[in-house]
């Protein structure tokens, strides 16, 4: 991509959601989509386990994260899933009443986008009522298109929302 005021090449910054011309020193920030979702046109080394097509550097709520650009799964560290749902939960108060996952998505068998290994397929612990899979060794969650927002729009009932006992 080349920045929009000098024609120059941008580069990515690492673990930023922008891209930087050292030419001019503009800062150019991707539109986010329709999912909250902004993608750089950098592909990842990953690709997708369901369509087979390369993952794209992209970024939600300032976190950066590997994302499919045709059936719009996401590639999450699970080092930053956590506050990821937290910072999201923050701008949208939970108010869905997720209805239950379809139980046959548990048969399904992904491999990991960076190690090939067969994912663990599961029910998400947390909120939303969401099968999602992921990598123990490469640290990485894999999740469907509209399953992040189905877990950041679920009521929360854990003990970070739970009134203090007096």
């Amino acid at each position: 991509m080349n920045c929009p005021s000098c024609g120059a090449a941008v580069r990515l910054e690492p673990d930023k959601d922008c891209m930087t011309c050292d030419y001019c020193k503009n800062i150019y920030f991707p539109v986010k989509g329709d999912d909250g979702v902004s993608v750089f046109p950098e592909k990842s080394e990953n690709t997708c386990p369901v369509c087979s097509i390369a993952l794209m550097q992209a970024s939600i709520a300032k976190v950066r994260i590997q994302y499919c650009t045709q059936c719009h799964g996401m590639l999450i560290s699970m080092g930053v899933f956590l506050a990821l749902v937290d910072e999201l939960r923050a701008g949208q108060p939970g108010s869905l009443i997720p209805p239950p996952p379809d139980p046959t998505e548990l048969r399904r068998k992904l491999a990991c986008p960076h190690c090939h290994k067969p994912m663990v397929t599961h029910y998400y612990s947390g909120a939303g009522n969401v099968i999602i899979e992921d990598c123990e060794d490469c640290e990485l969650n894999w999740l469907d298109h509209g399953k992040l927002m189905r877990i950041v729009r679920a009521p929360d009932h854990s003990y970070r929302n739970a009134e203090p006992m007096v």
